[in-house]
């Protein structure tokens, strides 16, 4: 005769506890991940600088707005994934929640030291006016550029990398051994 068995399952909510624990984990994962590598292309570029010319930046935009883009993607898309594992959510809809606040707090964190850096470098420019030079107007364009685009990848990176985390732990598979009851006919 055959065994029956009976599945019971562990309904899965879908509104849960936000895990800030695991929102402050990823902030901290995309800045350390986005110093690091924006500092290696920073140094990289700025070494090809020619600090004689009139114009000692003309052609590093570019090429520093493609690194930043692809490293502002790559770390958002890690940091996703790093908040989804340690929120340990068990719907998708919430681990892409946690990686929204996360992606809101990195960018908040990045703001704050752009400010804090724009405040020591205040006094580069002074008050001779250099800032409202063409070439600075067109750095301040292309600077606005790029970060729109590091911007809007980078939250659909960190949106995919916490839609991608891992389920929560016992969730997700029908065959582990404590969600199965065998039950043997009684005669």
């Amino acid at each position: 005769m055959a065994d029956i068995v009976y599945r019971t399952e562990v309904p899965a909510f879908p509104v849960e506890r936000i895990a800030w624990g695991a929102i402050w984990i990823g902030v901290f994962t995309f800045v350390a991940i986005w110093s690091v590598f924006g500092l290696l292309g920073e140094a990289i570029f700025a070494t090809a600088a020619n600090p004689n010319a009139a114009e000692p930046i003309r052609g590093m935009s570019a090429a520093m707005g493609i690194w930043a883009t692809i490293v502002t993607i790559i770390a958002m898309y890690i940091a996703g994934r790093v908040t989804a594992h340690y929120g340990n959510l068990a719907d998708r809809t919430g681990r892409i929640i946690h990686g929204m606040a996360m992606f809101g707090l990195s960018v908040l964190s990045v703001i704050i030291m752009v400010i804090l850096s724009g405040t020591a470098l205040s006094g580069v420019t002074g008050a001779d006016g250099a800032a409202h030079t063409p070439y600075m107007i067109t750095v301040f364009s292309d600077v606005g550029w790029i970060g729109f685009a590091c911007l809007f990848l980078g939250w659909v990176a960190a949106m995919r990398g916490a839609a991608h985390g891992p389920l929560r732990r016992g969730q997700g598979s029908t065959t582990s051994t404590p969600n199965v009851r065998d039950i043997r006919p009684a005669a």
